[in-house]
């Protein structure tokens, strides 16, 4: 399988997340998965300005020139893209978020029924599943879990995909990597 994750942890300080996810991705190796890992602190990576040009000027192309197509690239040829986020304020990280909103291109502006709800259609036949890594803070419940899940799990409809599997990790490295297999 071919795995892709985007760090959202935005703090270098913080080195737990980023010890996790280069440990599962080498254990994700080690059983022969492909498996690439994006820093998005270290990326650039600009808002998006809602000029709407990925979807009338130059359609499926952002007009921001920065980092994003290389994760583009990326996300289209997994098999399973996980977004990954330290859990700040009772959600992911702003840089995530960023990341998450420049994914605008990869679908139509067109909009289909899909299971009783008006959501844009897929630019493209094939999408990957999605998966969440969370990394707990101090202050993080249960319910900001719940929350970042649903939000993930909606987005994935909108993606013509489904949320695959929700970690946090808290969980052993062995545990998620098996599950992260078994899909």
């Amino acid at each position: 399988m071919n795995i892709v994750i985007l760090n959202g942890n935005p703090d270098p300080k913080q080195k737990d997340p980023d010890r996790y996810i280069n440990a599962l991705g080498a254990d994700l190796s080690a059983k022969g998965h492909s498996f690439q890992s994006f820093q998005l602190r270290d990326m650039e990576i600009r808002q998006c300005s809602g000029c709407w040009s990925c979807w009338i000027k130059t359609p499926g192309l952002c007009a921001q020139r920065d980092d994003m197509p290389l994760i583009y690239k990326a996300v289209m040829a997994a098999d399973l893209v996980i977004f990954s986020s330290p859990v700040i304020m009772g959600f992911m990280s702003a840089l995530l978020k960023r990341a998450n909103e420049r994914f605008i291109p990869l679908i139509h502006p067109y909009i289909a029924l899909v299971e009783g709800e008006c959501h844009h259609r897929g630019r493209y036949d094939r999408y990957p599943g999605i998966g969440i890594l969370l990394h707990r803070g101090p202050d993080t419940d249960d319910e900001d879990i719940a929350i970042i899940t649903d939000t993930y799990r909606r987005v994935a409809i909108n993606f013509r995909t489904a949320l695959r599997c929700a970690f946090t990790t808290d969980r052993p490295i062995s545990e998620v990597s098996h599950a992260i297999a078994d899909l």
